[in-house]
């Protein structure tokens, strides 16, 4: 996928949790991620952050720590 339609959908979920407080947003956001993007299209995500790629809502940044890195079997 794209990187910039990786920060675009990333940013779209971010702007839709921003607004439940951070604890809850950044909760919710992680657990999307987590649930609904498959293993290729979270490795990719988590590299661009870990690379530093600009582009981010700060939400997405700061919720980094709680995005499952998928397992190396998984496609």
């Amino acid at each position: 996928m794209s990187p910039d339609k990786i920060i675009t959908m990333a940013n779209q979920i971010a702007t839709f949790f921003a607004t439940q407080g951070e604890h809850r947003a950044k909760d919710g956001f992680a657990d999307h991620i987590n649930n609904f993007w498959e293993p290729r299209m979270r490795r990719q995500f988590l590299a661009m952050l870990d690379a530093g790629h600009e582009g981010f809502h700060p939400l997405v940044v700061s919720a980094r720590s709680l995005v499952n890195e998928p397992a190396p079997e998984e496609a």
